[in-house]
């Protein structure tokens, strides 16, 4: 078979067949009378090997090693080819991603595009003073004519360990107008228990009502962290709902101080104050609670008004653990009962 009928055949254009010849990795097998190049079967078989290699991404040296060389094992190679392919999508989506945000933000010339790029840069720089300076400067962009994308604050708020950084991540999506509450919703379902930290942190410093839908979801988080979170938040946009976490914080011992801030803070409806009371009463009668945990409780009932958290702290007041029943005494004398 001459070399047209070859190229027509096997797709592979005659221009690309001689390359190959040059390099050795195929030649044909004979020559016409004219002198014109006649491929074998076994030829053509060997064109479509080299193709079909090439198709895995393999180089043409890369080709001729695997078709030439008679101890040649394949596993090592493909494990590379994985690699580098693995590698270029990584790069090839994250330029999708930051191509993304740049269309976004909506440039309106060269100078805009240039703009989120350095912005983009910073947030992710590894200097944490440069993060942090890129996240506080983002607020002033949002008034201006090309705004962070608030993705891109998103992402730096769920992926920054250094909680300087991190609490100026918060502040600017708190405070950049734009609301990044859904897309920081979706750190919540990360397998990755940081991530979901992360996520609640920032939205419980973010106002309105889709955040408090979020931080209602969070409280039944099978997460522990992340309900600890977001009960205090909650406690303190008015939400009773979190009454019961927020008594199982004050009682466990973690961010007990948060929790019984926002009790105190729930307690100034007259209804939500007698849930309180009882609740924190009832763990009182609860068996395992221990001196330091019923010290904490005694410290939670003191910002609770009414008859049920006077008539606990009274029974604390003789409660056989010394420092718990100073506590209550303190309490009652602060409130005026004793």
């Amino acid at each position: 078979m001459l070399i047209g009928d070859v190229a027509r055949r096997s797709g592979v254009s005659a221009r690309m067949l001689r390359h190959y010849e040059s390099l050795g990795l195929v030649r044909a097998s004979a020559r016409t009378d004219a002198g014109y190049r006649e491929y074998s079967g076994e030829d053509i078989r060997r064109i479509f090997h080299i193709e079909s290699l090439r198709s895995l991404g393999l180089s043409l040296r890369e080709v001729a090693r695997a078709l030439d060389d008679p101890g040649f094992e394949p596993s090592a190679l493909v494990e590379d080819l994985m690699h580098r392919t693995r590698e270029r999508i990584a790069n090839e989506t994250e330029l999708l991603t930051r191509l993304r945000r740049i269309e976004a933000a909506e440039p309106a010339g060269w100078e805009d595009v240039l703009q989120v790029v350095a912005h983009l840069r910073a947030l992710g720089s590894e200097s944490a003073g440069r993060r942090q300076q890129a996240a506080l400067s983002s607020v002033l962009s949002s008034v201006e004519a090309v705004p962070v994308p608030v993705e891109a604050l998103v992402e730096a708020a769920l992926a920054e360990p250094d909680p300087y950084v991190a609490g100026a991540l918060r502040w600017a999506l708190a405070h950049t107008g734009v609301d990044g509450a859904a897309l920081l919703g979706k750190g919540l379902a990360s397998g990755d228990a940081e991530v979901r930290e992360r996520a609640v942190r920032a939205i419980a410093e973010i106002p309105g009502a889709e955040a408090t839908a979020l931080l209602r979801t969070a409280l039944t988080h099978a997460d522990a962290a992340v309900r600890r979170c977001a009960a205090p938040a909650l406690g303190a946009r008015g939400v009773a709902e979190a009454v019961p976490t927020l008594i199982d914080m004050v009682v466990g011992g973690p961010n007990d101080t948060d929790a019984a801030d926002a009790l105190s803070a729930l307690a100034t409806d007259p209804a939500t104050a007698e849930q309180i009371a009882v609740g924190l009463t009832d763990r009182l009668a609860g068996d395992g609670v221990g001196p330091s945990a019923r010290r904490r409780l005694a410290q939670a009932l003191a910002e609770v008004p009414g008859a049920t958290a006077s008539g606990a702290l009274e029974d604390l007041s003789y409660d056989e653990d010394r420092a718990v029943a100073l506590t209550a005494r303190y309490v009652l004398r602060l409130r005026g009962e004793r």
